[in-house]
């Protein structure tokens, strides 16, 4: 068995394993076969490791102080696989970007400032700058806090996080199929590339009404199908795989929109997240829905701030887990869209990590016994 530490936090409405990046450097062993290993995949249950066995919880972090001018933290995010034995760096995870900022400053990368400590962070799997507020009250590192967001029970650590000039930073342009509108196995869909990948659809396209209840779209295999051959013909055509077998898991992932509720949203969102129904609302779809709400001729045009021209505008997105708000504005004199997380650190623990001489015996992937 060899040692390596790790904290287990919540960020947002994911659990995370945050690791200090060299320790995962073990010589003779790959991280991806590191984490599968630590986190019990392939298996649905991930009953030999860490993993929760749910898309959200099945995250790992990975942090080092930066050497890169203007930037405190470089992250890495990790998706880990649960049925698959893989792992995929292909993407961000908005909701565990939210641990960062606490992280690097219990850990001392980053000096307290006043009241509020600004921390940046490079986000290595898209390039993506991300700007934390953190409260760091009379200058002290603080755990606790009060602030309440849709998807979780209690009440924890407020962070505001700013995406600065997040369109395009994995295919290089916002819209990148060229098109506002895109044609998907016969669906109206927009491909939209800011926070992540993203393919909207209207819910009225595939005969749902957006308000369908995440157990019901999970509990239609006919449905998550269709939405999975559409989510891959979107990846083909912005350009992230040859083909729709070649599509990655976890990128893009995909959005069912549909008007919002006069008075309480702009836009009512159910997301796909790795073939299921995600609980609430990943953040980075947040980001991409915010954008392409700003975009006239997409599928949100006329979705509520689709119109506006104000720098400062707020977008109401109802979730599953109740209404999400985003904000456009501007951070440095660049584009930038802001989102509310709350953090939670649950618990620093030494994993172990078998020596496993029959690892390579390890099948691909598990179905359910």
């Amino acid at each position: 068995m060899r040692d390596i530490p790790a904290t287990w936090m919540r960020g947002g409405t994911s659990k995370c394993w945050v690791f200090d990046r060299q320790s995962l450097a073990v010589p003779g062993r790959g991280v991806d076969e590191i984490l599968l290993r630590l986190y019990g995949s392939p298996d649905p249950r991930q009953v030999d490791g860490i993993g929760g066995a749910t898309s959200t919880t099945s995250k790992a972090v990975l942090l080092a102080p930066s050497a890169s001018p203007g930037v405190d933290v470089d992250y890495t995010f990790a998706q880990v696989g649960i049925r698959e034995g893989r792992v995929d760096w292909t993407s961000n995870c908005g909701n565990c970007s939210a641990v960062v900022g606490p992280y690097a400053l219990r850990r001392g990368w980053v000096v307290p400032a006043g009241d509020v400590t600004t921390v940046r962070v490079q986000n290595t799997n898209t390039g993506q700058c991300i700007v934390l507020e953190v409260p760091t009250p009379v200058g002290q590192v603080v755990e606790d806090g009060d602030e309440r967001i849709p998807g979780v029970p209690r009440p924890g650590l407020g962070v505001r996080m700013w995406f600065v000039d997040p369109a395009g930073r994995t295919t290089g342009c916002l819209l990148p199929s060229g098109r506002c509108l895109d044609d998907l196995d016969g669906v109206p869909a927009t491909l939209v590339d800011a926070g992540a990948p993203l393919v909207v659809v209207p819910a009225a396209a595939v005969g749902l009404t957006g308000h369908e209840s995440p157990t019901e779209i999970d509990g239609t295999p006919r449905l998550l199908d269709r939405l999975d051959r559409i989510r891959r013909a979107g990846a083909v055509r912005m350009g992230l795989a040859a083909s729709a077998e070649d599509a990655a898991r976890a990128t893009p992932k995909l959005a069912l929109v549909a008007p919002g509720t006069p008075g309480l949203s702009d836009v009512t969102v159910r997301m796909l997240s790795m073939g299921r129904a995600h609980p609430a609302l990943a953040v980075t779809g947040s980001i991409a829905l915010t954008m392409a709400a700003r975009t006239p001729g997409t599928v949100l045009d006329g979705s509520g701030s689709a119109d506006r021209d104000d720098l400062h505008d707020d977008l109401l997105l109802d979730t599953p887990a109740g209404v999400v708000v985003t904000r456009t504005g501007s951070y440095d004199g660049r584009p930038a869209v802001a989102v509310r997380r709350t953090v939670r650190r649950l618990a620093d623990a030494v994993l172990a990590l078998p020596g496993d001489e029959n690892a390579a015996t390890v099948p691909s992937a598990v179905t359910a016994a």
